[in-house]
């Protein structure tokens, strides 16, 4: 029997609908369950084939146990280990290098010193930073967010100079990137399931949190090729089974705003009935096929093009 497990934390309509929408299809040698930890020892397998994580970007120790998990053959759904590496500036500067418009964008440093560390830690770091080139690129009105982390927290919309200053003053230790506002027509949020299944969606951030997948864009047929091109190419590359992707369209051309999500939003609540049945059926399916092709033993992860390719050495565009 090849177990599939969901590991997951307050959230419960997709936990539990995922679980049943499996077991419902009565496929041979496949059941489905809560993962269940009574405990953890080094390099002994966890007793699933494939486990889909909805939690460990917020507990450590269950991103430990993935791991553990991975290395004795479970295919974790996200990669454990990429996506503990990966984070929104660098997804930023990949899309730079794969063709994928995203707004301009910086890093910068934390507005208070990292405990453990004084300005001696900060040898190599320019006093003041070049404040001038850094506004000048990015532009106002521009926003303000953790360069890690999700949830719509500690997020700024900056009008000016004056204002970055006194809100970057309130991110104590947060390392911050400043992005330029893509004014935009158009908004989807787009689910990229086991790297080839897309669902687009259209969005409206600016809409309270319960109503922002009420809108009315209708792209054309040549709008929602070019999209979902782009969200298969950032999964391809990046390596996520499960993710979101973003899209703000301003004259037309598809930013890629947020494609960094792990764990992304599969709440009946906020994304409605007719998507949620999507991410359900899809996400079980394709759970499903992992189980199936899962090796005992062997590494059952996905890793994304970028990881291949810098590791064989080979360009990343061929």
């Amino acid at each position: 029997m090849k177990k599939i497990g969901i590991l997951f934390g307050k959230e419960r309509t997709f936990p539990q609908a995922f679980i049943e929408r499996i077991n419902s299809k009565h496929i041979d040698g496949i059941t489905a369950e809560p993962v269940h930890i009574d405990k953890i020892i080094q390099g002994e397998p966890a007793g699933y084939s494939v486990i889909i994580d909805r939690i460990s970007q917020d507990v450590p120790f269950y991103r430990a146990f993935l791991k553990n998990a991975a290395l004795t053959g479970t295919a974790v759904i996200n990669n454990p280990f990429w996506w503990s590496a990966d984070e929104k500036f660098f997804n930023n500067c990949l899309a730079t290098k794969i063709n994928v418009p995203v707004p301009k964008t910086v890093i910068l440093p934390s507005y208070e010193l990292p405990a453990d560390t004084s300005g001696e830690s900060f040898s190599n770091l320019a006093y003041p930073l070049d404040w001038e080139g850094i506004f000048n690129y990015v532009g106002f009105p521009a926003y303000m967010k953790p360069f890690a982390g999700g949830g719509w927290k500690n997020v700024y919309k900056l009008t000016g100079i004056n204002d970055f200053y006194e809100k970057h003053a309130e991110t104590g230790q947060l390392v911050m990137l400043l992005q330029e506002e893509i004014i935009f027509e158009e908004y989807y949020r787009c689910y990229c399931i086991g790297g080839k299944y897309v669902r687009i969606m259209p969005y409206e951030p600016r809409n309270p949190h319960h109503l922002r997948y009420v809108a009315d864009f209708k792209p054309g047929a040549e709008k929602l090729k070019e999209m979902e091109d782009i969200v298969l190419r950032i999964n391809e590359y990046l390596g996520y089974d499960f993710n979101t992707v973003e899209l703000a369209l301003r004259d037309g051309v598809p930013y890629a705003i947020d494609f960094c999500n792990p764990a992304p939003d599969a709440d009946r609540n906020s994304v409605g009935e007719e998507n949620f049945a999507w991410v359900v059926e899809t996400a079980a399916s394709y759970a499903i096929e992992k189980a199936q092709l899962n090796e005992a033993g062997k590494d059952n992860l996905t890793w994304g093009r970028y990881i291949k390719t810098s590791a064989d050495k080979q360009p990343l565009i061929s």
